[in-house]
């Protein structure tokens, strides 16, 4: 064996499977620039689980899915979809073997990190109005400071009538603000850690600052809450029956002179919740049922009945099941999923948080998490050999970039995801996503390749 040679195996050897993005042609990279413009839109308009939800199925019916009937038999290359309480969807595509053989799950959530309001939450204080706020998920609470917000949400009311709030964000509305204290004065605050300099208590949000008339009383609030109800027709009190929310109010935008990347509120997870919407609309007619679900409270544990713990899923895979003569359970057993989330890209600021050989990069492609939760695996499903062996191979053979990674170093941190309440169903699941930089951030950063790569990933894993 000649030296050229014996260099070839070794570089088979070692790097075998892996494509780095300097491989990828120009026809791909147009590609991937090309999905991740209506991704940009999907961002722009999904601010929240409930309106995830209302794009995900406008993109179903343009698609031909149709809502699903249980009294209803279906055949090969039907399309169907099923909403979980305006706050998960499930699409299905029937395969040519149907459930007998188990079905082909992707599942990602569709709920980001944000500042919900309190169920009473306005108040008038030196003459002003404010929203008292309770944050939702794991955030950096000054991340959340002087940045303009939009107020998203439904209100209902007790006739069982309900509106649908979304201001701030388009520039000619009004936007919000939870304010900070000027650096000339805030030497106290300056002195205490990071994580304390700011409370849950201190994230009260500026709603308004002009008085209802000049009369004694606090006319701010007054104001404020008059101009709610001319504008949405409820009062004070409809805020105990309201899910109101604060998200950044800023568009999805291109990042960098290449425009490469987009950083955008609400990566996490919608940038592979997108992906794994448009791969089960292209699937054709598979040989397994596959299943799209876009699940909610991700951030939160995933309880409640539109989180993952709960039976949503497993009962409409029950009636799928029932409805062919299979029985839910052995269905399960034999089924697959990719659980599609996120993993922390490396930051070249913050390169000691991560162990190198065992994170994940931009543009490198989908991340393969094996495992998550925290220090000795602590809450997580860890994927078998044999299973991740079959996600690789999938991966390999059909040219997917692809990367292996944990969330940093082994006793820093950690996190989890919804692979382990799969797992729960005795399905054989592993968690792939895309890379975010700045995760759970207003703002965070993915590569426009990589979201590409996650749409290859679900696509080819129904297809295959």
């Amino acid at each position: 064996m000649s030296n050229e040679d014996s260099k070839t195996l070794m570089d088979e050897i070692l790097m075998s499977g892996k494509k780095k993005i300097h491989s990828i042609s120009s026809s791909e990279i147009e590609k991937a620039d090309e999905f991740c413009e209506p991704y940009k839109d999907f961002l722009n308009k999904s601010r929240t689980e409930r309106e995830a939800v209302v794009e995900a199925v406008a993109q179903a019916k343009e698609n031909g899915f149709e809502e699903y009937d249980p009294d209803r038999t279906y055949s090969a290359g039907d399309k169907i979809y099923i909403v979980n309480r305006n706050k998960a969807v499930g699409l299905a595509v029937i395969g040519r073997k149907g459930t007998r053989d188990g079905v082909l799950l992707s599942i990602a959530h569709i709920d980001s990190p944000r500042i919900d309001l309190k169920p009473s939450p306005l108040y008038e204080k030196d003459g002003m109005a404010l929203f008292k706020t309770h944050y939702y998920g794991g955030i950096k609470k000054y991340q959340w400071t002087t940045i303009p917000l939009a107020l998203h949400g439904r209100v209902c009311k007790t006739d069982g009538t309900y509106v649908d709030i979304s201001v701030g964000d388009d520039e000619n509305d009004p936007c919000f603000c939870i304010t900070d204290i000027l650096p000339h004065l805030g030497q106290e605050q300056a002195k205490k850690t990071l994580g304390s300099a700011f409370t849950g208590e201190d994230l009260n949000c500026l709603v308004g600052s002009r008085p209802y008339s000049d009369e004694e009383g606090e006319q701010v609030k007054l104001n404020t809450m008059k101009l709610l109800y001319d504008k949405y027709g409820f009062t004070e009190n409809d805020f105990l029956s309201a899910e109101l929310t604060l998200v950044p109010a800023f568009k999805a935008r291109d990042i960098g002179f290449d425009r490469s990347m987009i950083g955008s509120y609400g990566h996490d997870d919608r940038v592979c919740a997108y992906p794994a919407l448009m791969a089960i609309i292209d699937a054709g007619i598979p040989d397994k049922t596959c299943i799209t679900y876009l699940t909610d409270k991700e951030e939160t544990g995933s309880d409640g009945n539109t989180g993952m713990q709960s039976d949503f899923l497993r009962y409409f895979i029950y009636d799928l099941a029932k409805s062919e003569g299979e029985e839910g359970y052995r269905v399960l057993s034999k089924s697959k999923c990719l659980s599609a989330d996120v993993n922390a890209a490396v930051d070249p600021t913050y390169e000691n948080c991560f162990e190198p050989k065992n994170c994940s990069y931009i543009n490198e492609g989908v991340v393969i998490s094996k495992y998550t939760g925290a220090r000795g695996k602590s809450g997580t499903s860890d994927a078998s050999a044999e299973y991740m062996g079959e996600v690789r191979s999938m991966l390999e053979s059909n040219n997917i970039i692809w990367q292996v990674g944990e969330l940093g170093k082994v006793d820093l941190g950690g996190g989890g995801t919804i692979a382990k309440y799969v797992a729960n169903m005795n399905v054989d699941v592993v968690d792939l996503g895309v890379p975010v930089l700045s995760m759970h951030a207003p703002f965070e950063i993915v590569s426009k390749v990589d979201v590409y790569m996650a749409y290859l990933a679900f696509l080819h894993f129904f297809m295959d």
